[in-house]
């Protein structure tokens, strides 16, 4: 017979940190971690355990003795269901403070590493109302509340355009104001809704896979220009049409206008064709005088004033003279190497999503931009010693890899190579550390800088210089 996990109830535990996946610490009366995910570091709370492990526990705080004075009030009515912006209730001040402490922690625990006096973390002006993207999906069966299930009214309306409760691929949160993407981004998700219901048009069903309304992308520019790509599971060319000559008529500043048919069991669109309905199928970004278009499949930073800042410090680091031969690893659709371009004798791009690199070099004939070239393939198969006899040895390598971080086939690579340089920008300090660690016998970091691309959340980009010894 199974034994009965039991909860147990810790009181009194003082929160002490913040920690990845912004979680917050405590510590358990025998010392073990308590991971909590409601808390502040400053706050005084009673914990039930969720989870527990050999070295830790998971948590949630059940009854606060006294709050922190590093928290502020969340400026969203969905904050703590959603999910998207788990830091909104501590203040920007203090998330920047462990941000911060995250990169410098990655960097000397978990890669062993010499580090310079880190840069102060460069923060966001704008802390909400900052993405160029936002994704939408709809829903038959909306996430209802434990007072609406409490309750015992009859729920006449289930239908929902929002986000994907946490940990549930099935049941989503309907959205009535978001504060991550500026107007009209609520005015038009709003609208769909609105229209949709007036017109009986189904909502999705993940679950029995049937509805016509799958999911709504909204992309903004700074240029002004909005892009706005809904994606239909059913394909009703009378309901399709009403909705988007609904969406023409009532936004006019809509300069993309465009739908896709998706009829798989999942919403990723970047094997499906898309369908220009009105208006041009992309958008420009602008940036230092270089122009962008940016599709429905397009990989853009999400941040787009906070990019160009980023994109700022990765040129500063590269310290370019004009001279050099530059090679910038996982490319995306070229926007370091167009902009490190003008002071670079020449930049090689490499990059394995073929799409990706059809924009770059699009963007870059666009913008007269010669001495760039770009290349497609998997980086560990395509940067070998042929590609690097063919297009010369670079003097600096720039790499911004995913998540997670480079193969070590690419990093003993660029330890073959020796360029002088290496500018390693990422999206995850803890793969970086590991990288890092392994190419610590040939380079010494000697600059450090954390970029804060996404306020109200606990990720944070990191940009660090290798120098050859």
């Amino acid at each position: 017979m199974r034994k009965k996990k039991t909860k147990q109830i810790f009181e009194n535990v003082e929160v002490i940190d913040a920690g990845a996946k912004g979680k917050t610490i405590g510590k358990a009366p025998d010392g073990r971690v308590i991971f909590l995910t409601n808390t502040v570091p400053g706050d005084i709370v009673d914990v039930q355990t969720t989870k527990k492990r050999k070295s830790y526990f998971e948590g949630i705080a059940t009854n606060f003795h006294s709050y922190s004075d590093k928290r502020t009030e969340p400026q969203c009515e969905h904050f703590g269901v959603c999910g998207g912006c788990k830091w909104q209730h501590m203040g920007y001040e203090h998330q920047l403070f462990y941000k911060h402490k995250e990169v410098e922690n990655n960097l000397r625990r978990i890669g062993h590493l010499e580090l310079p006096e880190p840069n102060p973390i460069l923060g966001s002006k704008d802390q909400y109302f900052y993405r160029n993207k936002m994704e939408f999906s709809f829903s038959d069966s909306r996430w209802l509340s434990l007072k609406e299930i409490q309750s015992d009214a009859e729920i006449k309306d289930r239908n929902a355009l929002g986000f994907h409760i946490p940990g549930m691929w099935d049941k989503i949160l309907d959205i009535k104001k978001c504060h991550l993407q500026a107007d009209p981004s609520n005015a038009i998700r709003l609208a769909v809704k609105d229209f949709a219901l007036k017109n009986n048009i189904t909502f999705f069903n993940p679950r029995n896979q049937h509805g016509m309304l799958r999911t709504l992308m909204i992309r903004t520019a700074s240029t002004g220009e909005i892009m706005v790509v809904l994606q239909c599971f059913e394909d009703n060319k009378v309901q399709r049409e009403l909705l988007l000559n609904h969406l023409k008529e009532r936004f006019p500043e809509i300069t993309s206008l465009q739908y896709v048919i998706n009829g798989k069991q999942n919403d990723t669109i970047y094997d499906q064709e898309i369908i220009c309905f009105e208006g041009r199928d992309h958008i420009i970004e602008e940036m230092e005088g270089l122009r962008f278009m940016i599709n429905a499949k397009s990989f853009y930073q999400t941040n787009s004033k906070q990019a160009y800042e980023l994109y700022k410090v990765t040129r500063d680091f590269a310290g370019l003279t004009g001279n050099e031969l530059v090679y910038d690893l996982y490319t995306g659709t070229g926007t370091i190497a167009q902009f490190v371009s003008k002071q670079a004798k020449k930049v090689v791009g490499i990059e394995s999503v073929p799409e990706a690199i059809a924009d770059a070099k699009a963007n870059a004939a666009n913008n007269k931009i010669e001495n760039v070239d770009f290349y497609v393939g998997d980086m560990k198969n395509v940067f070998n010693t042929e590609f690097i006899e063919k297009h010369g040895t670079p003097d600096i390598i720039i790499t911004d890899p995913p998540r997670d971080g480079m193969h070590k086939d690419v990093v003993q690579q660029i330890l073959n190579i020796a360029p002088r340089k290496v500018v390693y920008v990422s999206c995850n300090s803890a793969t970086q550390a590991r990288d890092l660690a392994l190419m610590k016998d040939m380079y010494a970091i000697t600059k450090v800088q954390a970029v804060d691309m996404f306020p109200q959340t606990h990720h944070v980009e990191n940009v660090v210089l290798l120098e050859k010894l």
